[in-house]
């Protein structure tokens, strides 16, 4: 089973994501509300995969990949962007994001996402 940390300003976003993870059997480890404490509880939890929010208050999901990645060249981070955020999406891919899902999204598209990345 594979352990997830979710980061998300959003608390109803975090709990979607962690109702669909746990159902489709991840393990939520940790849930982040900014980038900050996403690198933080990264480097504390060692999680197989991270979700990342690519518009957060003090620190951008986008920083905050490149904070992990710095931790962990082999991180396994998803990007969760909502509509019209390509160009941040083609940035995180150049800065290490393993894949990305577009809000809103289904528990079949997170899932499969996931799967792909080896979770």
């Amino acid at each position: 089973m594979a352990s997830v940390l979710i980061v998300d300003d959003a608390a109803f976003m975090r709990m979607s994501l962690k109702m669909m993870l746990e159902k489709n059997g991840y393990q939520v480890v940790g849930e982040a509300v900014n980038g900050v404490e996403g690198i933080r509880m990264f480097n504390e939890l060692r999680p197989d995969i991270v979700t990342m929010d690519i518009t957060m208050p003090e620190m951008t999901g986008l920083e905050a990949l490149k904070g992990i990645m710095a931790i962990d060249k082999k991180a396994k981070v998803m990007m969760v962007s909502a509509m019209g955020q390509e160009t941040m999406v083609k940035e995180a891919v150049v800065a290490g994001a393993r894949g990305f899902v577009v809000k809103p999204f289904t528990e079949d598209v997170v899932v499969k996402a996931l799967r792909q990345l080896g979770g």
